[in-house]
């Protein structure tokens, strides 16, 4: 089998923060970078999970909600994924540094009932909230 292109990256090399991965069929993958990769800190399970609960929820009601195609975590726990349409960098930050400022806001899980989540007892919000701020705050550097 062929090596997919996440895989052909060197991720010592990849640092923090909003990376451009490609774009295919009209979509636009991009790499939200909360951690440096391999250097043994990662987002919770539980953080995790939080997060993509709450982003999610914020992209999906945004002004761009119809190029929203898809926000959801990497196996590697250190960061996410956001999948766009017709969206270009700079439209992108600025989505993203609105929804991570208004992530700190929330005091409770979006979809958190029993009904709504296929694990819905496996949440941090307080876990989550820490992990926007500093991915807010690397967002403001960009």
């Amino acid at each position: 089998m062929e090596r997919i292109p996440s895989f052909s990256k060197d991720h010592d090399k990849l640092a923090t923060g909003l990376h451009l991965c490609g774009t295919a069929h009209g979509v636009t993958t991009w790499d939200l970078r909360f951690k440096k990769p391999n250097a043994g800190d990662y987002i919770s399970p539980k953080a995790l999970h939080t997060i993509e609960h709450i982003i999610a929820t914020v992209l999906r009601n945004s002004e761009r909600k119809d190029d929203v195609i898809y926000f959801g975590p990497m196996g590697c726990r250190t960061g996410f994924y956001l999948l766009t349409a017709n969206m270009d960098y700079a439209q992108t930050l600025e989505l993203l540094k609105r929804s991570f400022a208004l992530a700190e806001s929330f005091k409770e899980v979006p979809g958190n009932k029993r009904e709504e989540c296929g694990n819905y007892l496996e949440h941090d919000l307080e876990g989550a909230i820490y992990e926007c701020k500093k991915y807010g705050e690397i967002l403001k550097l960009l």
